[in-house]
């Protein structure tokens, strides 16, 4: 019984670590840029796509197409925000909203009309390896996706609290007005967050691809997760989303084994109610970090 906890313990932290990419990118826009991304679960699926066109075409390994996909999603980003979202910016929330929510409608129905429903697949060398650790068992794919996963959160935390343009970010999402008065270029902050979180979204979409079907729909999985994790994080907490995605990846993992193989996101959801009754801020405490 213990052995089995731990297994599906092991099994969501590795998944976890994937809805983390999504869900930091998510709260990266909201808490710099201030606006919801609908879209960004498409970003994921481009990243995939990208991965397998690399490895399909050129025998690059999807882990390897991370120095592709990254810098391709980031100059989409920061493109996305100087010619489209930055048009849209103001106190009125609605026109961001649809803006998001058609861009990812558009992005779906253009992977629908140029790869078809169809799943594609990367295998490489390691798809079916595993660690074996007694009578547990790491798929060794994800244990490569959870780390670079970790790496990243890791250099994103780095760059917002060390560089000058971190902390610009930051004091962006903290005050805009007053970072404005600071010198602050906020177009020039907006951008490289909508670039990071973009290519956050593309690094994930490459991680999944030695273990997970890419198709046009894939991202909304992925989404879905990523909106619950800022919600129990704190809109706009970086911290607070890496953190509530490895709790979901753990509850999810653990409802599929001990309730059905249908309950994960049931678990989810309830874990986030119980979550917003105890915490109504969520657990990052509502400030950006």
């Amino acid at each position: 019984m213990l052995e089995t906890v731990i297994q599906a313990v092991i099994n969501g932290l590795l998944i976890g670590g994937i809805y983390a990419l999504v869900s930091i990118g998510v709260t990266l826009i909201f808490g710099v840029v201030k606006i919801v991304n609908f879209a960004q679960g498409e970003f994921v699926m481009i990243g995939m796509y990208i991965s397998f066109y690399l490895a399909s075409q050129f025998g690059i390994d999807p882990i390897v197409s991370l120095v592709v996909s990254m810098p391709t999603l980031f100059v989409i980003g920061v493109l996305i925000q100087h010619f489209l979202i930055r048009r849209v910016l103001g106190p009125n929330d609605m026109p961001q909203i649809f803006l998001t929510f058609a861009l990812s409608l558009l992005l779906l129905n253009l992977a629908l009309m140029l790869f078809s429903a169809n799943y594609r697949t990367v295998h490489t060398s390691y798809s079916d390896e595993a660690f074996h650790l007694g009578g547990l068992y790491i798929p060794e794919a994800k244990l490569i996706a959870f780390v670079v996963a970790m790496g990243l959160s890791g250099a994103l935390w780095v760059f917002l609290h060390t560089t000058d343009l971190g902390k610009a970010m930051r004091a962006a999402a903290q005050n805009r007005d007053v970072a404005t008065l600071m010198g602050i270029n906020p177009d020039r902050v907006f951008c490289v967050a909508l670039g990071v979180a973009l290519a956050l979204a593309g690094a994930a979409g490459s991680l999944l691809m030695p273990f997970y079907s890419a198709y046009p729909f894939v991202g909304q999985v992925f989404v879905l997760m990523a909106f619950v994790a800022v919600v129990m994080g704190t809109l706009g907490n970086v911290i607070g989303a890496l953190i509530a995605s490895l709790l979901m990846g753990v509850a999810e993992s653990l409802g599929i084994q001990f309730v059905g193989a249908d309950s994960g996101l049931i678990v989810v959801f309830a874990m986030l109610l119980l979550t917003l009754a105890f915490k109504p801020n969520g657990l990052g405490g509502g400030r950006m970090r």
